[in-house]
Formats: C-alpha cells, sequence, structure tokens
C-alpha cells in the first residue's frame, strides 16, 4: 500500500489544495495573531473620546509611552511643585540676596535657591527628608503647599501605579499561550463534511471553561451598488463528544459540520452565494476563530483569535496526529507537527478545475451521504481527537 503524503505549514502553495483558489491579495479583518486591522477615519471627537476614559487609554498605551509617562509624571510634578517652593520663597523674601530682619524666619530651613527648592519638593515627594530642609511653622503657605503637594501626587502615583499594574496583569498576554493550526482543513468527520481546526494551550496554567467559536465575515456591494457591507454568519465549532467546556490540557481538533444549514455549505458547493440575496465573490471570505476562556491563576477571562483566508483552508487534508504515549507512561504532544496536514484519499475539492460543474456537486453530495471511510490504517490512530 503506498504510503500517505504529509504536508507541513512550509509547503509550497502548489503543492496545497486550498479551499477556493487565491486571487488578488486580499486585506484581514483580522490578522493571524488575532489583531484588528480596522483603520477608523474621520471619527468626531476622537480625542476627546480617549480622554474621556483616561484608565483604558493608559492600559492600551505601548511600554515605551507608557515608561515616558512614568518618567515625566514624577520628574514633571517634582519640579512644578519646585517652581511652586520656589516662589513661596519669593513673596516671603527668603531668597538670596533679599533684605530681610535680623529676626526673619524662612518658610523652608535652607532653601534660597532654586535648585534648593527643586531638592525640598524631590524630598517632600518622596518622602525621604527632612534633615537639612524642612518646613517652618510660621508660614501658612507653606504648610498649605505642602498638604496640597502630597494630595495630588499621592492620587497620580497610585493612578500610574494601578495601570502598570493593569497592563501586566491584562489576560491578553496570558491568550498568546494559546495556539492555533496555521492552516483549517475540510474532510469528512463523524458522518459529514467538517471544516477543522487545531487548537492548543502551551502553558502548563489551564484555561477553564473554554469556548471555540468562529465568525464567517462576507465582504459584498450594498444594495445602492456603491458602498461595501460585511455580511457575518456564527460558525459553530464542536469537538467529538460535544461538550461545552473542552479540557485543553492536550492539542483539540475542533469541527464545523458542513451542512445545509451552514454558512460554508454555499461555499463548499461551488455556489457563492452570500445572505439576504447578495451575490459576492466566491473567495471574499475571511473565517475568524475565537477562544474564550478563564485564566486558572487570576480567574480573568482572556480571548484569542486568529483568521483564514480561503487559501489557508485546505480541501481534501486532514491533521496528522500529534499525541502519543512514551514508555514511561506520559502522554507527549509533538508540535513539530502541529501543523502538519494528511491527504485524505479520494476527497477532491469540488469546484477545482475549469471542468467542474453540477456532476461534481451532485458527486461531492453523494459522498457526504455515505460518510466518512472506516479507520482502520494505522495513520488513522489517534488519541481521541487530537
Amino acid at each position: 500500500m503506498s504510503s500517505a503524503k504529509v504536508f507541513s505549514s512550509q509547503t509550497p502553495p502548489m503543492d496545497i489544495q486550498p479551499l477556493l483558489k487565491p486571487g488578488r491579495p486580499r486585506g484581514r479583518v483580522m490578522s493571524k495573531d488575532g489583531r484588528s486591522n480596522v483603520r477608523l477615519v474621520h471619527v468626531s471627537g476622537w480625542g476627546y473620546l480617549y480622554l474621556k476614559d483616561l484608565w483604558t487609554t493608559f492600559v492600551d498605551l505601548k511600554w515605551r509611552y507608557k515608561l515616558a509617562l512614568f518618567c515625566t509624571s514624577f520628574a514633571g510634578t517634582w519640579l512644578l511643585f519646585g517652581l511652586a517652593w520656589y516662589l513661596v520663597a519669593l513673596l516671603h523674601g527668603d531668597l538670596e540676596g533679599a533684605q530681610v530682619a535680623a529676626n526673619h524666619t524662612l518658610c523652608v530651613a535652607n532653601m534660597r535657591t532654586l535648585t534648593a527648592a527643586f531638592l525640598f519638593s524631590l524630598e517632600s515627594q518622596t518622602t525621604i527628608g527632612y534633615g537639612y530642609r524642612y518646613i517652618s511653622e510660621e508660614c501658612p503657605a507653606a504648610i498649605l503647599l505642602l498638604v496640597v503637594q502630597l494630595i495630588l501626587t499621592t492620587l497620580l502615583e497610585v493612578f500610574i501605579t494601578g495601570t502598570f499594574l493593569a497592563k501586566v496583569a491584562r489576560p491578553k498576554k496570558r491568550a498568546e499561550g494559546v495556539r492555533f493550526s496555521r492552516h483549517a482543513v475540510v474532510s469528512p468527520r463523524l458522518g459529514c463534511l467538517a471544516l477543522q481546526v487545531r487548537v492548543a494551550n502551551v502553558r502548563r496554567s489551564l484555561l477553564l471553561g473554554c469556548q471555540v467559536s468562529g465568525k464567517l465575515l462576507r465582504a459584498g456591494p450594498a444594495q445602492d451598488g456603491v458602498s461595501m457591507q460585511l455580511h457575518q454568519a456564527d460558525v459553530i465549532f464542536r469537538l467529538d463528544g460535544g461538550t461545552d467546556s473542552p479540557f485543553l490540557v492536550l492539542p483539540l481538533t475542533f469541527h464545523h459540520p458542513i451542512d445545509q444549514d451552514s454558512p460554508l455549505a454555499a461555499v463548499a458547493l461551488g455556489q457563492g452565494r452570500a445572505g439576504d440575496g447578495v451575490r459576492v465573490p466566491d473567495d471574499a471570505f475571511e473565517l475568524v476563530v475565537i477562544l474564550s476562556g478563564t485564566v486558572e491563576s487570576t480567574s480573568a477571562l482572556c480571548q484569542a483569535r486568529t483568521s483564514y483566508l480561503p487559501e489557508e483552508i485546505m480541501w481534501g487534508y486532514e491533521f496528522c496526529p500529534v499525541v502519543s504515549l512514551s514508555p514511561s507512561g506520559k502522554y507527549l504532544a509533538d508540535f513539530a507537527s502541529f501543523d502538519r496536514v494528511l491527504r485524505v484519499p479520494g476527497m477532491e475539492r469540488a469546484g477545482a478545475g475549469a471542468g467542474a460543474g453540477a456532476g461534481e456537486k451532485v458527486r461531492l453530495e453523494q459522498e457526504l451521504k455515505k460518510g466518512p471511510a472506516k479507520e482502520g490504517s494505522a495513520r488513522n490512530v489517534k488519541i481521541s481527537n487530537v
């Protein structure tokens, strides 16, 4: 018996068979690493919206800007209140060269220059004084300024430090520990043609209550024929057992049955129709896959996302097994084979080539009714659905 042909994610494009032929380059709504690829323009009051929600604005800042803001906030308040202390000393006649009485009491002892005022502001705010420079009880303005400085700078420090902690602890970084397969595959599964994606948690800490869902995005002309409209359809993924909360301790394969109710049915049969009677090109869609779960250590909800274009969905392939059992009794997940796919014998893409027509669609429907082939060969020996 001939050996099955195996492809990896590095396979050249001419060796794989995507769901639809790649056409002109298309932009993504969602990038492969889950980042939004949408640009907003002409938003009225855009700057005010960011100032209105300062907490989210500062948390979302890039680290280089946040570090610059952290340093600027401290140095700026030291200098600002240093100028205020210098002004108090100027109004009270405490500066060098001022004509004062012999029994004149300084507002702040040994603070008679701008540099000394800056150092006193720093010492007061960081609570490392008072030694050489200290405030006098006979100067009410200085006492009031000290109280105002300590209250305002304490609030500022709490805000800046809180945004630092929130940025470090946010579950966005934890979502980077979730890995999706580079390609999605289409092959029979459980008696039905199914779109399949592989998901794995590459960290030892668990994700609780995992939910995998999908959105089929199709861009097409609106009713006026000029503007563009984005059609969205739900793509329901499930495991073989149908559980709503999979135990993501090993790489798992989630599948979406392509039946008559599936939004991918028209694409699989080559009809290329979107909802609401609007006809769009066959290759004008994007599949966004979303995994949501709760971080075990922090109980924070995190979400990992990826997307697949038509040329990244391979027809007639299935994922290679990645889980094996070691002689010592431990389960091994080989991520070197995580993106590798295996051709399913006898499957051809519906509508492929110039001669594909109604006969090919009928043959595909007949194959779907028959269900998948019996798993008797060694290459189909798998642990669960990994």
